[in-house]
């Protein structure tokens, strides 16, 4: 069958939380697998030591550290090259990752590369390591699949698997050569403008405050979104329309063709609450709606509603999350 590769996610030698939910993934298959397997972690990247220490109490049997100048930021072609070469060094069976936005942008390269099938978004493994689980049309419909091959792909949502606890004992590192080709020489990182600032990132936020088209303009959604944001010390995110109406950047985007979050609170705005948005919040802790409609669909997963305009709700409800702030000093 084969071990267990899980690709793991990191910045700076800080891992990302999102691992933590893909260890909980790769733990899950390989004891399913059976025969043996044994999950191995990749980190790639330049001074990414620490992120790979962070790993050593996750109970993997080895933590493979690809640490080199090229790899100084994530750029497709030569980390797919790095994690292929390794998937065929430790013959893994399951080559996994969350399903980020790097995720989902790595794991069909890798895949290509190792001419496997693969599985994305799987919210549970069933029988054996390679049945799994994922939604189709906007999550209306949950299909049990079965992936054939040497080696599979698959990514793993987040929001499906809770993030795994340490597992005690010591994985040892082990350095993995990085040997790229003409062609993943030639990938340049040319910049990353981050559209958050120094909120947190919306995929890894305990809060985050969504607005939707009924926040009308750019300007508006700046005033009022950012704005109560920012009192909860919350990261923003958006509806499909108000992105596709420009509103918002792309990157602000939760639901199935977005980003899937799983915050502690989320606080959607304006929002009607398209099945295609519900797909991306629906598994947050406490869900906050705030719309003039009340028929709106939002209201039918919110755990709290406020009926009423969302521009004059908005500033109150910000309003009253400073004070409280304040008064908590």
């Amino acid at each position: 069958m084969g071990h267990v590769l899980l690709l793991a996610e990191q910045e700076g030698g800080k891992l990302k939380n999102a691992t933590l939910n893909g260890l909980a993934f790769a733990r899950e298959v390989a004891a399913k697998e059976g025969g043996g397997a044994a999950v191995h972690v990749l980190v790639m990247g330049h001074g990414a030591g620490a992120a790979a220490k962070a790993l050593e109490g996750s109970g993997a049997a080895k933590v493979l550290l690809a640490d080199d100048p090229a790899l100084a930021h994530y750029l497709a072609v030569p980390y797919a090259q790095v994690a292929a070469a390794v998937a065929k060094q430790i013959g893994a069976g399951v080559v996994c990752a969350a399903a980020t936005a790097v995720g989902k942008d790595l794991l069909p390269r890798v895949a290509a590369r190792l001419d496997a099938p693969m599985a994305s978004d799987v919210v549970a493994v069933l029988a054996t390591g390679r049945q799994y689980r994922r939604p189709m049309y906007a999550g209306n419909v949950l299909a049990d699949i079965e992936l054939e091959g040497p080696v599979v792909c698959v990514t793993a949502r987040t929001v499906a698997f809770a993030a795994a606890a340490p597992a005690g004992g010591t994985a040892p590192i082990e350095n993995v050569p990085v040997q790229l080709d003409d062609v993943a020489k030639k990938a340049r990182f040319v910049g990353f403008a981050p559209t958050g600032g120094d909120r947190p990132e919306l995929t890894e936020a305990r809060i985050v405050v969504s607005g939707g088209r009924g926040m009308k303009s750019k300007e508006a959604f700046v005033q009022y979104i950012e704005t109560l944001a920012d009192a909860f010390g919350a990261a923003v995110g958006a509806s499909r329309a108000a992105v596709d109406s420009g509103y918002a950047p792309n990157d602000y985007q939760v639901g199935q063709t977005g980003k899937v979050v799983a915050p502690e609170l989320y606080i959607a705005v304006a929002i009607s609450g398209a099945i295609q948005h519900l797909a991306g919040m629906s598994g947050s802790k406490v869900i906050v709606a705030i719309n003039k409609d009340a028929e709106a669909p939002i209201f039918g997963v919110a755990d709290y509603g406020l009926v009423g305009d969302a521009f004059k709700l908005g500033p109150e409800l910000a309003e009253k999350v400073r004070a409280y702030f304040a008064s908590q000093r």
